[in-house]
């Protein structure tokens, strides 16, 4: 049980954390101008940037109301809280995550999360594709026009389409491979569709390890927006590296080019696929062992 004060400060706490990265896309907003690689995480992702400010404790906590005040503030009124009774210690009642209505309502999200997740932190990490997820999906921009319309390509369309001619492509996420340019799908060794997803994620992918923020965030409230930071977080830092190592010059964003046409630029490349697969193995099996733990939360009170 955490009573009003500890929790509105937790919760102020969370708000700021995530607010340095909001505001200055909502600062850029305001100025009619939309961040070409930070605004992937608010557009491709589907969590507002409100509703990620907003901090939950996770199941099996109990928010205290504040005495002779509503018993909704301690929840705001948030979908999947239930209402606990007043009782010694706890004068004015309070509200806690309804696990067993989440888990009615969302359970065949919380079985697929399981499996793939699941599966994906028992394998080992490919570290060969170099980022050419990205270029595959500029093939041909000069035939399809470009993706990210307000950035330059750094080698042209022509140079662009070199290095994806001259290079292995072996995407393994079914989320990258369905944006390629149509003639670049046939150059990928494999063909992952969404049917073979659970089968072929793995840890070394870029996007797959972004998506655990996705993740995350489909299971608040009932996992705590703690680790829904600690994912945003990881996801922010990946989308920067893997917008370095693409096709386009985003040199006035601040954000210095990892040349994957190159050796040293590969190189790079697998340095921070690496680290990158090495976090999320841990966000993996903390995500994991929150699923684990819902029956346990569950009790019959929970129960609608």
């Amino acid at each position: 049980m955490l009573p009003p004060q500890q929790w509105r400060s937790r919760a102020e706490s969370h708000r700021q954390r995530i607010s340095a990265y909001t505001a200055p896309l909502r600062d850029l907003h305001s100025a009619g101008v939309r961040h070409p690689v930070h605004d992937f995480l608010f557009s491709y992702y589907s969590l507002t940037p409100g509703a990620l400010e907003r901090w939950h404790p996770g199941a099996g906590v109990v928010l205290a109301a504040d005495p002779g005040a509503s018993p909704a503030d301690a929840s705001g009124g948030w979908r999947f809280y239930r209402r606990v009774d007043p009782r010694p210690g706890l004068p004015a009642g309070g509200w806690t995550v309804d696990v067993g209505t989440f888990l009615d309502r969302r359970g065949s999200m919380v079985e697929f999360a399981h499996r793939i997740l699941g599966a994906t932190v028992q394998r080992p990490a490919r570290l060969a594709c170099f980022g050419l997820h990205e270029w595959a999906m500029a093939y041909r921009s000069e035939v399809h026009g470009m993706r990210h319309s307000t950035v330059p390509l750094r080698l042209g369309a022509e140079g662009t389409n070199e290095v994806v001619e001259r290079n292995r492509i072996s995407c393994t996420h079914f989320d990258a491979f369905r944006f390629y340019a149509p003639e670049a799908a046939p150059l990928n060794e494999l063909q992952p569709t969404r049917a073979t997803q659970v089968e072929m994620e793995q840890p070394g992918c870029l996007h797959a390890n972004m998506d655990l923020y996705k993740w995350s965030y489909k299971l608040l409230p009932v996992v705590g927006s703690d680790l829904v930071a600690d994912c945003f977080e990881l996801a922010w830092r990946i989308r920067t590296m893997d917008m370095r190592a693409s096709p386009y010059d985003l040199a006035d964003w601040g954000l210095e080019p990892i040349r994957i046409e190159t050796p040293a630029g590969r190189a790079e490349y697998v340095r921070h696929q690496r680290r990158f697969a090495e976090e999320s193995t841990v966000l993996r099996r903390r995500l994991l062992e929150a699923l684990a733990a819902l029956e346990d939360v569950r009790g019959p009170g929970d129960r609608p």
